[in-house]
């Protein structure tokens, strides 16, 4: 019969895990046939470690690689761009911009152009014509104060 060298065992669960991997995506199962790869590579290395050993040392390099991609490489993948937060929220994107009275505001209600539509604003009474920057959302109403 032929005799299969221990580092192979680890490539090969290695494999397995990342097949796994493949059919119960997570991202969890990767880390840890990288850590069976890695222990593979140091068998291949010293093929005289023990079987403790091996077992302490893959549950350290499971976990180093876990950690690592938890805390280096993830963070890195989700880059987000500023503003990201609010893409889906359109009415959050119009707050610091500056638009004009169509309707003028009494009783703390008007209307502002915005691009090509009009939104209804709520703010200190202020006449048809000025200037307002937009401070917060409150559903479909701006609420806005009169620019410097």
């Amino acid at each position: 019969m032929w005799e299969l060298s221990t580092h192979y065992l680890w490539w090969i669960l290695a494999l397995l895990l990342i097949a796994g991997e493949l059919l119960l995506p997570g991202y969890f199962l990767l880390w840890i046939g990288l850590g069976a790869a890695a222990m593979g590579v140091v068998l291949w290395v010293d093929p005289t470690l023990g079987l403790l050993v091996q077992a302490v040392l893959f549950g350290l390099l499971a976990f180093a690689s876990c950690v690592g991609y938890a805390r280096w490489l993830r963070p890195r993948l989700e880059r987000r761009v500023p503003g990201d937060e609010r893409l889906n929220r359109r009415a959050e994107q119009l707050i610091g911009q500056r638009y004009e009275l169509i309707e003028p505001i009494v009783n703390g209600r008007g209307k502002a152009r915005v691009g090509d539509g009009q939104w209804l604003v709520s703010g200190p009474d202020l006449p048809l014509g000025t200037t307002v920057e937009v401070v917060a959302v409150e559903g479909a109403t701006l609420q806005v104060r009169a620019a410097a």
